[in-house]
């Protein structure tokens, strides 16, 4: 997995960045939204949509913003109807790719994808194609300063964690994700600071790519991020810590 928890802390920090400009508020409303309509406003019944209220209040969204977006949902202020669309393809080098898309107009969603595919070096696949090299886990990425790797693995594995696997400088724990809320309440009550916590689909295996296709493969995976409809990319990249680093 090496490269991968580097990237998720990088995503991290550029939502941070996201936030400021409110691009990242709009995709969490979204996702608020969708959440609320297809398992109603309850967040202790939902837990889409308690997940998605805690990135948005992560983000440091307004609570106003949060219940605005969860009334559009259920019916009780007036919202759009999204669709919700899983596009897979190859991306330089080889790596897999899937983008999961909120759209209220998928002829447009597909094309605009299509054409960050076919721009970037990669190009889009039917369905199922990349979608079984993935499986969704709670994915949690802490820096080595923070905790010694022993007392971590204790604290994660006695929590229900599945995996710890130690890269060049962060720790990625893995978890069901029916116990991922547990294992972040079990490091938050151990005051241990985390990086990047989210529901994410990880790869089964990944791709080692070149520095001559690292810059290609960060170019896909960013401008497939930057497109409004486009709530998250998930990727099998294994780029090597010291390129991420030029690259960054």
């Amino acid at each position: 997995m090496s490269g991968h928890s580097k990237w998720a802390s990088i995503k991290h920090k550029k939502g941070a960045q996201d936030a400021k400009r409110g691009k990242l508020f709009t995709k969490l409303i979204r996702e608020i939204t969708v959440a609320a309509r297809g398992g109603g406003g309850s967040s202790e019944a939902n837990p889409r949509l308690r997940l998605a209220i805690q990135r948005a209040k992560d983000a440091n969204m307004p609570q106003d913003n949060i219940e605005r977006g969860i009334k559009k949902g259920t019916g009780e202020l007036e919202g759009v109807s999204y669709e919700e669309i899983t596009y897979e393809g190859y991306g330089p080098g080889g790596i897999a790719i899937m983008a999961e898309v909120l759209t209220d107009n998928k002829n447009r969603a597909t094309s605009t994808i299509r054409n960050i595919f076919s721009k970037k070096g990669g190009n889009m696949a039917g369905q199922n194609s990349v979608a079984w090299m993935f499986e969704k886990k709670g994915y949690i990425v802490i820096d080595k300063s923070a905790v010694e790797e022993d007392k971590l693995m204790d604290i994660v594995l006695s929590a229900g964690a599945e995996d710890l696997r130690v890269e060049e400088t962060t720790y990625a724990v893995i978890a069901d994700p029916s116990d991922f809320e547990k294992v972040k309440k079990a490091l938050a009550d151990s005051n241990i600071e985390v990086e990047a916590a989210e529901i994410t689909n990880v790869p089964k295996n990944t791709v080692k790519v070149d520095a001559a296709n690292a810059k290609k493969v960060l170019a896909l995976v960013d401008e497939l991020e930057e497109d409004d409809d486009v709530q998250h990319v998930y990727a099998n990249f294994d780029i090597p810590d010291d390129i991420l680093k030029e690259l960054e």
